[in-house]
Parts: C-alpha cells; sequence; structure tokens
C-alpha cells in the first residue's frame, strides 16, 4: 500500500519497516495522531502508555526531518496527513505442548508509514467548508428518500392485495 508523494507536493513521507509488532496494535495508536498538528501528535504519544508509540514517534520525527531537509517545509507548519499500518511478513515459531503435540505461535511484522504536510495547499485535505456543508444534506434527504421508497414499496404490496380481493368479489 505504498504510496508515491508528487515532487511538487509539499508533503514528506517516512516507513518503518519490518517492526516486531502486531498491525493491530500499531494502527489503534497510528489512528490516535492522523489529521493532527505535529506539535500536538508529539504531545498525545508522549502520553499515551502503549508499546507501539516508540516507533510511531521515530516514524513521525522522521517524516518532519524528511520535510524540513528534502523538501524545505518549516516544522512548525506541519500537520500528519496521512498514517497507516500494513501487515509485514509473519515469523512462525512452534511451541510444545502436552502429549507431543505442538501449536504454531505466530510473531507478527508490520510497517508503519507516516506522511506530512502543510495545510490548505495541494494534495492536502482541506477542512469542511461551505459548498461541503450544502452537499452533506442533500445526502441525507437521499437516504431518507431511499427510506421511504421502501416503505412505500411495503404498503404497495399490501394495497395490490386488497385490489386482488375487491376484484374478486366484484
Amino acid at each position: 500500500m505504498a504510496r508515491k508523494i508528487a515532487a511538487d507536493a509539499p508533503e514528506a513521507i517516512a516507513t518503518a519497516r519490518f517492526i516486531r509488532m502486531s498491525p493491530t496494535k500499531a494502527r489503534q495508536v497510528v489512528d490516535l495522531i492522523r489529521g493532527r498538528h505535529i506539535d500536538d501528535a508529539r504531545r498525545v504519544l508522549a502520553f499515551t502508555s502503549k508499546a507501539a508509540t516508540e516507533p510511531v514517534a521515530k516514524v513521525l520525527e522522521s517524516a518532519v526531518a524528511n520535510a524540513e531537509h528534502n523538501r524545505g517545509l518549516i516544522a512548525d507548519e506541519l500537520m500528519v496527513v496521512r498514517t497507516w499500518v500494513d501487515e509485514g511478513p509473519t515469523l512462525k515459531r512452534f511451541r510444545p505442548r502436552a502429549m507431543g503435540r505442538a501449536t504454531r505461535i505466530r510473531k507478527r511484522t508490520c510497517h508503519i508509514s507516516v506522511v506530512v504536510g502543510r495545510p490548505g495547499l495541494e494534495g492536502f485535505v482541506a477542512p469542511a467548508t461551505e459548498e461541503d456543508e450544502t452537499e452533506a444534506p442533500k445526502k441525507t434527504t437521499a437516504k431518507k428518500t431511499t427510506a421511504k421508497k421502501t416503505t412505500a414499496k411495503k404498503t404497495t404490496a399490501k394495497k395490490t392485495t386488497k385490489k386482488k380481493t375487491e376484484e374478486g368479489e366484484s
């Protein structure tokens, strides 16, 4: 799921591969910093008591350093644009059990990716605007009309049975 960043985009990426941690545990921490300002993300990671905070913090710092050094961006203006955790190869081990049996132990690995960028520029998801707010009610009305259609079908089915009985009587 590695995504390339355009050469002119005001973003920088950093990845840490083959981290010896379950991807689901790393995703819990990554979800906490997605969409936050860099300073806010650092604070959240500093006060989160999960084992995944250490590798995620390292990747975040690496992404900020890449943005400053490679892209010439100012660190104070950066936000966490995208973050994701992919599953890496699983190391399969065996543990001896009773009566000569063995069970499989799966030692999972993951790849952590963090993209930082400047808000309000190309390639960055902008916050909701007035145009988005006008579109939102349209979406909700579409859902309501769908619900009405289903109820209309049910009532139509009942009416047709009444019509059939009326036609049969006359």
